[in-house]
């Protein structure tokens, strides 16, 4: 399996352009369970092209956005750089360098499944203030909701290289129980939608680093495929994708 730090390296421009953003509900769940407010700075862990990171940023709060990944942590800095309170950290989330309690909110969007469960339990721990939150936030591919979404599934299953392996969906929530035990945590969603004409869906499937990439073993294959489903399903030459937006919230204890 390829390193979880590098595997995004190939798949940058396509993660900006055809990945979902986070909806506003997001930043409401912070605000009335998780003490978010103005004067707490926000640690983004896995903040990769910055889709999560924007949304904080748009609505004035202060982000250090921790990635490991070059090429994704240089692309948020291009597209975000504008914002006066935006901080870009190479670092991990076993290992960020920041100061112990020194940090209210820990939020990791679409990332949580990369990391190693205990080293960065004890990272996050470390660097949290007393009565800190950690939100693990997803927006989660349906992948049975509508007849595409379901072939969809089947195409990813038949071409990806390592996806029964990596996919998001594999951590559970006696996994995200695990991670806040003794504690405990909850779960509030909502929903987030998009719409693909087919350049879009081949962007959207090329974002994910499970997929044969352009120029690669597959690639011819797995377009085909999809091409062929997005004609068979397409209307008025969209398709249509649906996410819950999860954010499991909790607090660790020290």
């Amino acid at each position: 399996m390829k390193n979880s730090t590098t595997r995004f390296s190939d798949r940058v421009e396509n993660y900006i352009k055809y990945r979902p953003f986070y909806p506003l509900e997001v930043l409401n769940v912070l605000k009335s369970e998780c003490g978010l407010t103005e004067n707490i700075v926000v640690v983004d862990i896995g903040a990769g092209t910055g889709k999560l990171t924007k949304l904080f940023l748009e609505n004035d709060y202060k982000v250090l956005a921790i990635e490991p990944n070059k090429e994704m942590r240089e692309a948020a800095v291009n597209l975000l750089s504008q914002y006066s309170d935006f901080t870009s950290i190479a670092a991990t989330a076993e290992d960020t360098g920041l100061a112990e309690n020194s940090i209210g909110l820990i939020v990791a969007g679409q990332a949580f499944h990369w990391f190693d469960p205990k080293k960065s339990k004890l990272e996050f721990s470390r660097i949290l203030r007393p009565g800190g939150w950690v939100a693990l936030i997803w927006n989660k591919r349906q992948v049975d909701t509508t007849p595409f979404l379901r072939e969809y599934e089947s195409i990813l299953q038949k071409h990806a290289t390592d996806y029964e392996v990596v996919d998001h969906k594999n951590i559970g929530e006696d996994a995200i129980a695990a991670f806040f035990s003794p504690g405990s945590f909850q779960l509030k969603t909502s929903q987030n939608n998009q719409l693909y004409d087919y350049e879009g869906l081949r962007g959207r499937c090329l974002s994910s680093s499970y997929t044969p990439n352009e120029g690669f073993s597959g690639y011819e294959a797995l377009v085909t495929d999809l091409k062929q489903s997005f004609d068979r399903y397409q209307k008025d030459g969209v398709i249509a994708f649906e996410y819950e937006t999860q954010v499991f919230y909790g607090q660790l204890t020290k």
